[in-house]
C-alpha cells in the first residue's frame, strides 16, 4: 500500500470538523466551532520524542473550545498499518496520559484503524493489581466497517467520504493498477458534483491524488484524462495538472538537494517536472520533439519554460524560448 499517513494527516488539518461529524459526530456536536482551534503539532512531536514512540506521521493533536467554553484537548491518532499491532492501546494511553501531565486538561482520544483485519478492534487499555487499577477507553472506528456500502461513502457530502472511498479503494486495487485508475478518475470527477468551492475540490483533488498512486504511464492518462474533463466543464478547478508536475519537480528537487548538494537538486527536480509537464500537456509526442529538457541545468532557461508552460503556451513557442539568447539557450 502506498504511504497513506501523509494524506491522511493533511486531510485531519485541512477537514478537522469535517473529519469528527464523520466519524465522532458527539465530539463534533460538543465543540464550540465559532471559535477557532489549533493544531498543535510542535507539542505532539516533543512529547512523542520524550516517550520514545516512535516517528507516527498521522498523529495529531488539536485544542479546542467545547460549548461551555472550557478548553479541551483532542488526540487524533490515526492508525494507517496494514498489520495489528499489539502495542497500539498502550501507545494510545501513553500518548493520553502524556498530554493530560503536559497540559492538565481533559484529553479525548480518538483513533481511526485503517488495517486490513476486521478483527482487530482496539478500543481500552488497563491495569488492575492490588485494588490499584487505571483503565483508558477511547473511541475506535474501522475503515473497513464502510465497505459495506462504498455507494453511500460517494455520494456522501462529507468530504471525508470520498476520503474514505480513496482509502478502501487504495487497499482493494493494490494488484490491479487499472482498476485503480479507473476508481482515481471516477472519485476526482465526481469532486465536481459535491457542490464544493474550487478550493475545497483542490485540497480533495491532492489528497485522492497523494493516495492512489499510479505507476507513470497509468498517471500520465489520468492525468491528461482529467484535464479533458476540466476543459470540457469549462470548471478549471484543479487546472493543469501540468502545474502538478511542477510542484512534484519542486519536492524531488528539494529531497536530491540533501543527497547531491541544494543547487544541482533543485535544477535536476526542476528540470524534471517541467519534462513531466510537457508530457502531461502535449503528450509523449512533445517532450519527444524536446528532448533537451530533462537534460538542463540552466536555471534561466528553466523558469522561462515553466513560466511559457503556466501561460499555456504552444510546443513551437517553448522551442522558441529555447533558441533565444536572453534566456540562456542553448544553441
Amino acid at each position: 500500500m502506498s504511504d497513506l499517513d501523509s494524506p491522511w494527516k493533511e486531510a485531519l488539518e485541512q477537514f478537522l470538523p469535517a473529519f469528527l461529524a464523520f466519524f465522532f459526530p458527539d465530539c463534533h456536536a460538543a465543540i464550540d466551532w465559532g471559535k477557532d482551534y489549533e493544531s498543535l503539532d510542535t507539542e505532539l512531536q516533543q512529547i512523542v520524542a520524550d516517550a520514545e514512540l516512535g516517528r507516527r506521521l498521522a498523529d495529531k493533536l488539536f485544542r479546542v473550545y467545547r460549548k461551555d467554553g472550557q478548553e479541551t484537548w483532542v488526540l487524533i491518532h490515526v492508525e494507517m498499518q496494514n498489520q495489528p499491532d499489539e502495542q497500539f492501546a498502550e501507545r494510545m494511553y501513553i500518548y493520553n496520559y502524556r498530554i493530560y501531565d503536559r497540559f492538565r486538561r481533559p484529553v479525548v482520544s480518538l483513533a481511526v484503524l485503517g488495517d486490513e483485519r476486521a478483527s482487530w478492534r482496539p478500543s481500552e487499555f488497563g491495569y488492575e493489581l492490588w485494588g490499584c487499577g487505571i483503565r483508558l477507553t477511547f473511541p475506535t472506528v474501522k475503515l473497513l466497517d464502510y465497505h459495506q456500502d462504498l455507494a453511500k461513502l460517494e455520494g456522501d457530502r462529507n468530504p471525508f467520504g470520498l476520503i474514505v472511498l480513496a482509502h478502501l479503494q487504495t487497499a482493494a486495487t493494490r494488484q490491479d493498477a487499472h482498476a485503480r485508475q479507473a476508481w482515481k478518475v471516477r472519485l476526482v470527477k465526481g469532486l465536481f458534483d459535491q457542490g464544493l468551492k474550487a478550493k475545497a475540490i483542490r485540497q480533495m483533488f491532492r489528497l485522492i491524488d497523494w493516495m492512489m498512486e499510479l505507476p507513470r504511464e497509468l498517471e500520465l492518462e489520468f492525468r491528461a484524462e482529467i484535464r479533458n474533463f476540466e476543459e470540457e466543464r469549462k470548471m478549471p478547478y484543479i487546472t493543469s495538472v501540468e502545474r502538478l508536475a511542477l510542484e512534484e519537480g519542486r519536492e524531488e528537487g528539494r529531497e536530491l538537494g540533501r543527497e547531491l548538494g541544494r543547487e544541482e537538486g533543485q535544477l535536476i527536480g526542476l528540470a524534471d517536472g517541467i519534462a513531466l509537464a510537457v508530457e502531461v500537456k502535449y503528450g509523449k509526442e512533445g517532450l519527444k520533439s524536446l528532448p533537451q529538457i530533462p537534460s538542463l541545468r540552466n536555471l534561466k532557461l528553466l523558469h522561462s519554460l515553466q513560466d511559457a508552460i503556466r501561460a499555456d503556451a504552444t510546443l513551437e513557442e517553448l522551442r522558441e524560448r529555447m533558441t533565444q539568447p536572453e534566456n540562456g539557450a542553448i544553441g
